[in-house]
């Protein structure tokens, strides 16, 4: 069984890019013309940061993509790019083991370093904040909201999460860690960590249900 291979890891964030790339062309192009001057209009014009993001984005899915496809099997069945009924959002990558369910988040942050700061304790409700660069802590809600989902549809298979950082500052040594309960690692890491599972899920039956609830984006 393996990888499903109705959809690739990043398309939708690719087409997404596409079309907002052909949208911004087209307002240059609106003002300069389709001429000489216009092609080289596009040509220095600068992308837009909304833009450039859905770029960025479907760079850091396909390579988390590759990774898990890399490790599937029979055993280990990935699903990339699934979108969430009834919303225009979509779930990155699903993984089903033996030992239950994963939901992968990728996030492309080159050069920034995720870390876990800890704020509260003794006195405080205890808090914890994911840190890239600035507070990310709404990709761990993000995440979670996805976990949860999954785990209303596959109960009482386990669920978890992942944010999978591609192209981050990670250390030497060390690095990953858990917020709220969600994995933030690496994709390589989190292929071997997987890989590495067993238990007693049925793989295909889960697999097909996941398959006909959250379909190809």
């Amino acid at each position: 069984m393996g990888t499903d291979h109705t959809t690739g890891a990043g398309a939708s964030a690719q087409r997404e890019y596409d079309r907002r790339r052909a949208r911004d062309e087209a307002t240059i192009r609106s003002t300069w013309g389709e001429g000489r001057i216009g092609t080289i209009a596009v040509a220095l014009s600068s992308e837009r940061q909304s833009t450039a993001a859905w770029r960025s984005g479907a760079v850091g899915e396909a390579e988390v993509g590759r990774r898990l496809d890399a490790i599937a099997s029979d055993h280990v069945v990935v699903l990339h790019d699934r979108r969430i009924p009834g919303s225009r959002a979509n779930i990155d990558h699903i993984v089903v083991t033996r030992a239950g369910v994963w939901v992968v988040d990728a996030k492309h942050y080159r050069g920034k370093r995720p870390r876990l700061v800890v704020e509260g304790g003794l006195f405080r409700p205890r808090v914890e904040k994911l840190v890239v660069g600035g507070d990310r802590t709404k990709l761990v809600d993000g995440v979670l909201r996805q976990v949860a989902l999954v785990r209303e549809l596959v109960d009482p298979v386990p669920v978890h999460g992942a944010l999978c950082f591609v192209g981050a500052d990670w250390p030497l040594v060390g690095g990953s860690f858990t917020a709220r309960g969600v994995e933030v690692c690496w994709p390589g890491k989190l292929a071997k960590r997987l890989a590495a599972l067993d238990g007693e899920v049925d793989v295909a039956a889960v697999a097909a249900a996941v398959q006909r609830r959250f379909r190809p984006a």
